[in-house]
């Protein structure tokens, strides 16, 4: 007897059932792509508040060395805050032989001494316009580079060009860098109104010895948070660069608080207004210049004694402004 045989059929998928799949996990994907951002954006927080700490530690281990904190960036005599071409080594070339890169510093240590001896207002101090330390600028530094940040690969292209990123900046305090000069105490209005005074805590050729930070190291800014320039002769990040690549001053004109969405917000020579990306600038001469990140929500501080705190976009302009001047006599809370 012969036995018929049968062959299985496998019913094929109907384009709704298979429609519902792709819609099914189309969902799930979207609800998954969230849980990966946020994770993604706690591991970077962490990566740049570890930085952060590095950086505190070694301006510590500067003033212990030297018995202040490190100059935002020296000015030779006879040269203006924001003469780019003559401007010297950034507080981010002086703390490196405390990060732990004495290799990089020593071949510049010369001629890094001979600019700092010609920024002292006594002639007699000598010292000479020397830019041998420049060599160092292309230099990329890890401890400086926020995981967040877009444009890294943008060199900044001004006076000789090649200069490498970063986001820390150190707090001039908020005034025109100009009036802190060799430690001059400044007076400013914040956005929202009043008069206080407004020292920085690095500020052109003068830092500021621990006790002379008049509103308390644990209440004061030290460095900043800063986003890259969008551009290469934007020099906004340029660690090895001063005036307000380096460094910052906010919290006043249109300037007001972290994160400003204005157009013509930060005043940085050759930049391109960019508000739609909270990188509002105008280009046509140096001044202010605002914390940013990239940070939801938020921007990262190193304070003086070392610690560092995240600061919301949302803090008031008369709060940022006590958090960033050492000697107003305010107190605030964020």
């Amino acid at each position: 007897m012969f036995r018929s045989l049968r062959i299985a059929r496998w019913r094929a998928f109907t384009l709704i059932e298979l429609l519902v799949v792709i819609a099914i996990i189309a969902i799930l994907i979207g609800l998954l792509l969230p849980a990966v951002q946020k994770v993604r954006e706690a591991a970077a927080r962490i990566k740049c508040t570890n930085n952060m700490k590095q950086i505190g530690v070694a301006c510590h281990a500067y003033h212990d060395a030297i018995g202040t904190l490190p100059p935002a960036y020296y000015v030779g005599r006879g040269y203006g805050w924001n003469d780019e071409n003559n401007i010297g080594p950034t507080w981010a070339i002086l703390i490196l032989p405390y990060l732990e890169q004495n290799n990089l510093y020593q071949p510049y240590a010369t001629s890094i001494q001979n600019y700092q001896a010609f920024s002292n207002p006594n002639s007699a101090a000598g010292g000479s316009l020397d830019f041998g330390w420049r060599g160092l600028r292309s230099t990329t530094m890890a401890p400086y580079r926020c995981p967040t940040e877009a444009n890294f690969d943008v060199q900044g292209n001004r006076t000789v060009g090649g200069w490498a990123r970063g986001n820390y900046a150190a707090n001039t305090g908020p005034s025109d860098p100009g009036t802190s000069i060799n430690g001059g105490t400044p007076v400013a209005n914040p956005s929202s109104g009043g008069t206080y005074n407004a020292g920085g805590v690095l500020c052109v050729n003068w830092g500021a010895a621990l006790n002379r930070i008049e509103d308390g190291s644990s209440n004061t800014i030290m460095i900043n948070h800063v986003r890259a320039g969008v551009n290469a002769a934007d020099m906004r990040g340029c660690w090895a660069f001063g005036i307000t690549a380096s460094t910052m001053n906010h919290a006043v004109g249109d300037s007001p608080t972290p994160n400003d969405t204005g157009s013509n917000s930060d005043d940085v020579l050759g930049c391109t207004d960019r508000p739609d990306i909270a990188m509002g600038c105008w280009s046509s001469g140096y001044g202010q210049v605002q914390a940013r990140s990239a940070h939801s929500g938020v921007t990262i501080a190193c304070m003086g004694d070392g610690s560092v705190r995240s600061v919301r976009t949302g803090v008031s302009n008369q709060t940022w402004f006590f958090m960033n001047s050492r000697n107003d006599g305010q107190t605030w809370t964020d």
